[in-house]
């Protein structure tokens, strides 16, 4: 029934761009929180970039002037795009919808892989 789908991984050089998809469906995609979320070897996940229904925005301080959270509800599908990448962003990216409305509810994505290296 929920599916969160996530594409746009893969390897690029230090100060290179990736853009990371994650298409959902099952949900009320309007309705909900999305976020971004990386877990990098023998570290813990961490929240990378999250925007809410009505287009609130946050950003780890890590990322923040490098990567742009953006969704597109037409098309039931947030983006993240990574410029200036870094070898310490190489990491599994994790697609997260959240909502409040009508009951609770947390959905995660499968990951897809961003490798940094020159």
């Amino acid at each position: 029934q929920v599916q969160l789908v996530e594409s746009g991984g893969g390897l690029v050089q230090p100060g290179g761009s990736l853009r990371l998809s994650c298409t959902t469906s099952g949900i009320i995609f309007s309705t909900n929180t999305m976020g971004w979320y990386r877990r990098a070897p023998g570290k813990e996940r961490e929240m990378v970039a999250n925007i809410t229904s009505g287009g609130s925005i946050n950003y780890a301080d890590s990322v923040k002037g490098r990567f742009t959270i953006s969704r597109d509800n037409a098309k039931h599908t947030v983006y993240l795009q990574m410029n200036s990448l870094k070898p310490e962003d190489m990491a599994v990216y994790y697609c997260n919808a959240y909502s409040n409305w009508p009951l609770r509810s947390e959905y995660w994505g499968q990951g897809t892989q961003v490798t940094v290296s020159s």
